[in-house]
């Protein structure tokens, strides 16, 4: 036995020379594996939660696709220009005729549109094609710019008239009071209903 031996440790354990055997506790390969797999299993969920924040503040690439396409294909929709105000009653002239067989009808009613601003022309009995054959309250007569403007002011003044225009180049509206005419519409009222003609329409927006 060799000097070297140490006691108790024979066979394949002799030391017969300048080599020995290295004392190591042997490795746990099972261990290792198991935890560099945990190791890429945890990159992993990390990566994938990152990812699902970033989704979820930027709304992913799905939708910023989907505004990308949005933004292409959104074109600017042109905003009408606003429709011109209709006239003021000052600037409307309106010829009153009685087709009733009640006497005094048309003087009133001129009368009382000359005090709400309208400025009055002829006032008189209506013409043969009308007298007697206007059956309802009243004909708001003129020509055809008279659809523009004229026609809905006087309309406001009172209700159930019928519309007709004729070959006048004037600008000037008669006033046909018809059987079923009792009044003016109140004042208040008529006030009323010119406000909200004069009240422009909000302008539809240019946005897609």
């Amino acid at each position: 036995m060799s000097m070297l031996t140490p006691p108790g440790m024979g066979g394949k354990y002799r030391i017969t020379g300048n080599a020995y055997p290295r004392m190591r506790r042997p490795r746990n390969r099972r261990r290792i594996v198991f935890a560099a797999l945990a190791a890429v299993v945890a990159i992993g969920l990390a990566g994938w939660g990152t990812m699902q924040l970033i989704d979820a503040f930027t709304g992913g690439d799905e939708k910023t696709a989907t505004t990308a396409k949005q933004a292409r294909d959104c074109k600017p929709v042109p905003t009408p220009s606003a429709a011109p105000a209709p006239p003021a009653p000052r600037q409307i002239t309106v010829n009153v005729y009685n087709a009733t067989p009640r006497s005094g009808l048309a003087k009133a009613a001129a009368d009382e549109l000359k005090k709400r601003g309208f400025r009055i022309g002829k006032v008189g009995n209506a013409t043969a094609e009308y007298d007697k054959k206007v059956l309802g309250t009243a004909v708001l007569l003129g020509g055809a710019a008279a659809q523009k403007g004229n026609f809905k002011v006087l309309g406001t003044q009172l209700t159930g008239t019928q519309l007709k225009t004729d070959t006048r180049t004037t600008a000037d509206v008669d006033l046909i009071i018809g059987t079923a005419y009792t009044a003016l519409a109140p004042k208040k009222d008529a006030d009323t209903a010119l406000a909200v003609l004069a009240r422009p329409a909000p302008a539809p927006s240019g946005k897609c």
